[in-house]
């Protein structure tokens, strides 16, 4: 605003700056959602947190119409079929339930190779029991190298609690983590995916709904431990997805010196997304730490 106009045009100014910006702030709000795969409902009164460490994902005995219903729901959101190599999403929240742990008579949690055998062997699931586990190993990859990806970004959060001891060890381990992450080459080349220009970006836009629309529907799920995990482990794919295709981390210095482009683009992960996304991939690693016991239990 230039010093010789009129004042009253100023006030006018000012005033309707005011008026419009909540305005402003919704649209800023409505563009970082479309970065979004996932629904991730922060501002919901009725939000409650929880422990993870005191809730474990483990085999609740949830089953029946409703899990059926959901899952079937699940399925027809999911626009990626069994022939497409990347239909691998709808296996992570069903593996991780299952977990292949049981409830013994005496008491006790173990391992369940009769179970192992009925959910992926290749006679018992026309075939598709392989390809289900190759799907695991692929979400591992994609994960990864988000984490890879973001690296710089999710070296430099405080990851404040209030607990300023812990704080320091939680940054030192996830700078440690981080650095092993990227210690390994080529996880995963996202830019093979959504390639063919105008085509690509309404195939990108759909992925992302369906991939929204699944994050809606683990709302209805009626195991509240089953919701807690299944919602988690959604969000933090749907996060990795974020990072991977949002391209606010495309100009990213690998190093971590220079973070100017993406504050520029003024992206920012929530501390929900961060927290999903690491718990995600702790589930993946540990499904396929399970996956390789059963191997050498089957040997």
């Amino acid at each position: 605003m230039t010093a010789d106009v009129p004042f009253a045009i100023v006030t006018l100014s000012l005033v309707w700056i005011a008026d419009v910006y909540e305005e402003f702030a919704r649209w800023e709000a409505y563009d970082d959602a479309q970065d979004n795969f996932c629904d991730t409902n922060e501002e919901d009164d009725d939000i409650e947190y929880v422990d993870l460490l005191l809730n474990p994902e483990r085999y609740t005995g949830y089953k029946g119409k409703s899990a059926h219903r959901i899952w079937h729901s699940i399925y027809m959101e999911n626009c990626f079929r069994p022939k497409n190599s990347y239909g691998a999403y709808i296996q992570t929240s069903k593996l991780s339930e299952q977990n292949s742990l049981i409830s013994h008579p005496d008491g006790k949690w173990g391992a369940n190779l009769e179970e192992f055998h009925r959910r992926f062997d290749p006679e018992l699931t026309a075939g598709e029991g392989p390809q289900w586990l190759k799907n695991l190993y692929f979400l591992y990859l994609l994960e990864l190298r988000a984490l890879a990806k973001a690296a710089p970004y999710l070296m430099r959060e405080e990851y404040f609690t209030g607990n300023d001891q812990e704080d320091v060890e939680v940054r030192q381990a996830i700078k440690d983590f981080l650095n092993v992450v990227r210690s390994f080459p080529d996880h995963f080349n996202e830019s093979s995916m959504f390639t063919g220009g105008k085509q690509a970006k309404k195939l990108k836009e759909e992925f992302r709904q369906h991939f929204r629309n699944i994050s809606r529907i683990m709302d209805c799920v009626g195991c509240d431990k089953c919701k807690l995990w299944g919602k988690l482990q959604i969000q933090g794919l749907g996060t990795a997805l974020k990072i991977l295709f949002s391209g606010k981390f495309d100009a990213v210095d690998p190093s971590g010196a220079d973070l100017s482009q993406m504050s520029k683009n003024k992206f920012q992960l929530q501390r929900s997304e961060i927290v999903a996304l690491f718990n995600a991939f702790g589930r993946l690693s540990t499904s396929i730490f399970e996956l390789e016991q059963f191997r050498e239990m089957m040997r």
